[in-house]
């Protein structure tokens, strides 16, 4: 830095979306109500397997997991984002943008490990159905459910606190919905190589990793379905695992295509598109496919109802 000319950034701006008059309006309440839905829908989730003993069996526990992981996850970014919509300038402060950095990266890293140990709970449920109580105990679910939660908030930690020691003393003005690393990198008054590369490293390797072993999960999956002599019996032992792979679809389509990519200018209203798509739709589309996709779950929902 030169001088005393430049003074540190204490609060950012993000710039959202260009939307001016009444589309505005339109979009807050739209927004509005998905997140509202979002929330209801989760939070539901959430209850029904903690208070049905039919339940509380480890499928539908790595499915309550991942619903409190988008509770917390949603909350995190789209309050702010809906807040851009009725101001002129929506600040935030560094602190504010950071711990919004820290909390969006951490749940949303604890969702990708989730989503690799539910296949792996999909592979011992088809492949090993016999041993299945065994393979997948009250205590290993717990363990991994545990694993997933400590291993997303711990992985996050080294690239959030790398950027945010780096200097920021000019620009404040983030063109995205929410504290991202792209963005972030770009304003920062220094171009620190080690910085990028670690963050770069941090957020594909975590993608890879979990997106490769949902993948050898279900090549085995569909190894063995492929044997099984008859139809229906195809069709119920895929329908176990549809909700799951549909969301896996959702999530790591999304996110490949945002942190797994070359470096460079990138069409920023596609960035903003897709990631209003894996924090605002994803979110609310999560219990709706695990609920309808679940005859089980559907009629615990319909006992519930009557009482």
């Amino acid at each position: 830095m030169q001088g005393g000319n430049q003074t540190m950034v204490k609060e950012f701006i993000l710039r959202g979306f260009s939307i001016n008059g009444a589309g505005q309006s339109v979009i807050f309440t739209l927004v509005l109500v998905i997140y509202i839905l979002t929330l209801i829908g989760n939070i539901t989730i959430v209850r029904l397997v903690w208070s049905n003993p039919t339940l509380q069996k480890p499928m539908y526990m790595f499915i309550a997991n991942l619903s409190f992981v988008e509770i917390w996850y949603t909350t995190s970014t789209v309050p702010k984002i809906m807040a851009g919509f009725l101001t002129k300038n929506n600040y935030i402060s560094f602190t504010g943008c950071f711990l919004q950095y820290f909390f969006f990266f951490s749940l949303g890293t604890t969702e990708c490990f989730l989503l690799a140990v539910m296949g792996y709970d999909r592979y011992l449920a088809i492949c090993h159905p016999l041993r299945y109580s065994m393979l997948m105990s009250s205590r290993k679910c717990l363990c991994l459910g545990a694993s997933c939660w400590i291993g997303g908030f711990v992985w996050t930690v080294v690239p959030v606190s790398l950027i945010s020691q780096l200097p920021f003393c000019g620009e404040n003005e983030i063109d995205h919905i929410l504290c991202d690393t792209g963005p972030l990198l770009e304003i920062a008054c220094v171009r620190d190589f080690m910085t990028e590369v670690a963050s770069s490293v941090s957020s594909s390797s975590m993608l890879l990793f979990t997106f490769l072993c949902t993948c050898i999960s279900y090549a085995f999956i569909i190894h063995t379905i492929v044997r099984i002599p008859s139809s229906s019996g195809r069709h119920k032992a895929f329908s176990t695992c549809a909700s799951h792979l549909t969301v896996v679809i959702l999530i790591f389509g999304c996110a490949m295509y945002m942190y797994v990519r070359p470096t460079g200018k990138h069409p920023l209203h596609y960035d903003k598109l897709l990631t209003t798509i894996y924090t605002i739709v994803t979110p609310f589309l999560n219990p709706i496919i695990y609920s309808l996709r679940n005859q089980e779950f559907v009629n615990v929902v319909k006992k519930v109802m009557r009482h």
